[in-house]
């Protein structure tokens, strides 16, 4: 967040209302609370009951960045939270068993490379 933190949930409430937003006061509360907190806000409900808005709004207004989680029946945890780049994971491995490095002491050091921040991509909610 680029901007000052809001102290206050009338600050919130003005804030949005400036980027042409009207929030309701529970929405403004959660808002501050998240925003003081320092924790991510999840919004769910209906369809164009106006959660992207309040997000982008959020966004701009704050100068965070947008980090948008799309929930549909049967999302489970592993596509919301973090992947593997099973295909960079294959490569590497090819590569490792093509020059040899893949047995022996080697082969642990290989299996710890695998599963490494490098190959791991990042979903809404651990980037969140």
């Amino acid at each position: 967040m680029s901007a000052p933190a809001p102290t206050s949930v009338d600050e919130v409430r003005a804030g949005l209302e400036a980027s042409g937003y009207l929030p309701d006061e529970g929405l403004a509360t959660a808002i501050f609370l998240s925003i003081s907190l320092r924790r991510p806000l999840l919004l769910e409900g209906e369809p164009g009951v106006g959660k992207t808005e309040v997000a982008k709004t959020l966004a701009a207004w704050t100068g965070g960045r947008l980090i948008r989680l799309q929930c549909y029946e049967g999302l489970d945890a592993s596509q919301a939270v973090y992947e593997w780049d099973y295909s960079r994971q294959l490569l590497h491995l090819r590569t490792a068993e093509a020059t040899g490095l893949a047995t022996g002491a080697a082969a642990d050091e290989l299996e710890d490379q695998l599963y490494s921040e490098r190959f791991l991509v990042k979903r809404p909610l651990l980037e969140a």
